[in-house]
């Protein structure tokens, strides 16, 4: 007796390999000819790429651990960037910002002049990525319109593909929000009111200005000093022990180093200060410390039985922001 013919199957049904595979929606027929669902085929590397968490988005970029601190520590602030291959016709400037008016992701003024929005939640894993492709959306927008939100494509450029690698990056910190518009003093109605609301909300914020990634901070009962380093974790963390160990981690009298967070791939030490240490008074002894901290991350014997206790504390009191 003849063998039954078998149906064809879903894997036997001829396959398109070759070209770019289009997207399409979740649940439809992927476009290679698999015969499944495009989720569970080639949306799935898509989905991946998507979703896959880039632990130091702005490693590479001049002023790492200022990118840190504009969208982690910072309420208000601006730098200006300068791209790879110079500004298009009819933009002026291009500015990162903290946060743009109702969270826009960009904004595109009516002069031309382009801000980009850091502190916004992002499609994907890679803000990097993200913020690329909001730049490139913004700089080809209509003068006067915002940008929205979108998806970057996981081959798209990432910041690191169009900002210039040389150029400087200058963080400026602002007492408010008042940069969101041309004429901030004559602001009236819902745009004065909703100005009004964010410098409220604001903590005073200064930057330290010999001191990469290094910004004051003013609370109600103490002000705080917030370091972003970008020494490897294990290294910062020996150096710190020893520093604490020797009663050498300090800014001066009524300060403690208290911990730190992680942000972005990056450490950042925490100091409590008296409610009276302002950012000028913090440069001196921030810029003796830097150089205590050099001297401790170049030493390479084993920790002290007192240094390998501190360095547990501060390992305690450490925790991840992102």
């Amino acid at each position: 007796m003849a063998k039954k013919r078998r149906p064809q199957t879903k894997a036997s049904t001829p396959q398109r390999t070759t070209g770019e595979m289009p997207v399409v929606g979740a649940r439809e027929p992927c476009p290679c000819g698999s015969g499944r669902r495009y989720k569970a085929c080639h949306g799935r590397a898509a989905a991946q790429a998507a979703t896959e968490l880039v632990q130091r988005p702005f490693e590479g970029l001049p002023g790492e651990c200022d990118w840190v601190a504009l969208r982690e520590l910072v309420p208000a602030g601006t730098a200006e960037l300068t791209l790879k291959g110079g500004l298009p016709e009819g933009v002026p400037v291009v500015r990162l910002a903290t946060v743009l008016p109702m969270a826009w992701p960009a904004l595109r003024r009516d002069n031309g002049e382009v801000l980009i929005g850091l502190q916004n939640d992002t499609a994907s894993g890679d803000i990097s990525r993200d913020l690329a492709d909001v730049l490139t959306r913004a700089l080809a927008a209509e003068p006067g319109k915002p940008v929205d939100a979108g998806r970057a494509a996981p081959d798209g450029p990432r910041l690191q593909d169009l900002l210039d690698p040389h150029a400087a990056f200058v963080p400026e910190v602002h007492e408010g929000f008042e940069f969101w518009l041309d004429d901030a003093e004559n602001a009236t109605g819902e745009v004065a009111a909703s100005l009004e609301r964010a410098n409220s909300a604001a903590i005073p914020t200064a930057r330290l200005a010999e001191q990469e990634g290094a910004y004051w901070c003013e609370t109600p009962e103490r002000n705080h000093l917030r370091w972003v380093m970008a020494h490897p974790e294990e290294t910062l963390l020996d150096a710190l022990a020893r520093l604490h160990a020797a009663g050498d981690s300090g800014l001066g009298a009524e300060t403690r180093l208290v911990g730190s967070f992680r942000a972005h791939g990056l450490m950042v030490p925490v100091w409590d200060l008296p409610s009276t240490m302002t950012a000028a008074d913090c440069a001196a002894p921030a810029a003796s410390f830097a150089k205590r901290l050099t001297e401790a991350l170049g030493t390479t014997d084993p920790l002290s039985a007192a240094e390998r206790r501190a360095r547990s504390g501060l390992t305690n009191r450490q925790v991840t922001l992102s």
